[in-house]
């Protein structure tokens, strides 16, 4: 056995081509039991969340750990009484079970030079912010803030942003150093930046100006914050 790896068609990687776990033009075939399958996935999330076993549940419940693996697996569709019986046994609302059913999803659309122009820790230092849209949450759990940032002769350089999640940039125009952590990155139109923002950052010198960089920022959803 050679430790060279193939593929999942069987093929060698191509030198320089990353190969990604997920496809992104994949499309989700319907399913006739996305509610049972939704119902399924929070009884699970929520006896996990409770520490407790099937076992524990099926004591708690009455309901036989044959039927409990049915409809956590979403391959039955669980009566209204059991529903309730499930729904006092992990102390949660019935209607917590449907929250992954049809949930929406959401998109934001802005037009060019309509974006928000908001105050954030970068205007202190001359950074001009236009939010291109804000998504909390959500079904996936992330919250993800896109920006458009312009820098002029009137901007500082600010080098110790520091904030949770991760951080990409991509620069449109003019040119800048961005320093991440201890490390440099000369950055003109076309070039891109993908960091850990807990990290110091930000822009230590301003090349040619006026510089402009699209930042997209995304951390961990947390009740209670938007």
């Amino acid at each position: 056995m050679t430790g060279k790896t193939k593929d999942s068609a069987g093929q060698k990687p191509a030198r320089g081509k990353a190969v990604f776990s997920q496809d992104p033009h994949a499309v989700r075939e319907p399913k006739d039991n996305n509610l049972e399958m939704a119902i399924g996935h929070e009884v699970r999330a929520y006896r996990k969340k409770l520490g407790i076993t099937v076992t524990d549940l099926a004591a708690a419940t009455g309901i036989s750990l044959g039927m409990l693996s049915k409809i956590e697996n979403g391959n039955i569709s669980p009566s209204l009484t059991t529903l309730q019986s499930l729904s006092r046994a992990l102390g949660v609302p019935l209607t917590a079970f449907f929250r992954g059913y049809e949930e929406p999803h959401n998109a934001v659309f802005v037009k060019s030079g309509q974006g928000v122009e908001l105050e954030r820790r970068g205007t202190r230092a001359g950074h001009q912010y236009n939010l291109l849209g804000y998504i909390g949450g959500g079904a996936s759990g992330v919250v993800v803030e896109p920006y458009l940032i312009t820098l002029t002769a009137d901007s500082d350089v600010f080098p110790t942003f520091q904030h949770e999640g991760m951080e990409f940039l991509y620069m449109l125009e003019g040119e800048v150093v961005y320093r991440h952590g201890d490390q440099l990155f000369p950055m003109q139109p076309g070039d891109s930046l993908f960091f850990d923002a807990d990290a110091p950052h930000g822009p230590e010198v301003l090349v040619k100006l006026p510089a402009r960089y699209l930042s997209i920022i995304s951390y961990p959803h947390k009740p209670g914050k938007g």
